[in-house]
């Protein structure tokens, strides 16, 4: 089910999303959606109510390729000290979707162990 809405965006994220939609030969919309879905996704529902298969497929989570390709390039270019506003604005939310993810791939170790789905991790 989906449910359609209209929003009002600010130029410079309205020209960042365009950007990478571009980058990525996806649709505008389609960017945006899967932009809230990863922000929202941890407010769906705690970690100790997911299935066990669930909770495992968060043990796995990783950022696309795509976007793991387009840190590098990013994260190089800031080094280089090339990088543009919009690329910094970029990179800025690409970080913030990795720490997401590395977060919950952590509070998914985490329940995997304590429910014994997988052996606690050794040092």
């Amino acid at each position: 089910m989906s449910t359609e809405i209209t929003l009002t965006l600010p130029d410079e994220v309205y020209h960042q999303a365009e950007i990478l939609a571009q980058q990525h030969h996806r649709n505008l919309a389609d960017i945006l959606v899967e932009t809230l879905q990863i922000l929202l996704a941890p407010t769906a529902k705690p970690i100790s109510t997911l299935a066990d298969s669930e909770v495992v497929a968060l043990t796995r989570l990783r950022l696309q390729p795509l976007q793991e390709q387009r840190l590098s390039e990013l994260l190089d270019s800031q080094q280089s000290g090339t990088i543009t506003q919009t690329e910094s604005s970029e990179l800025e939310a690409l970080i913030h979707i990795y720490e997401d993810r590395l977060l919950q791939q952590a509070q998914g170790l985490n329940e995997a162990v304590r429910r014994g789905l997988i052996p606690p991790l050794t040092a």
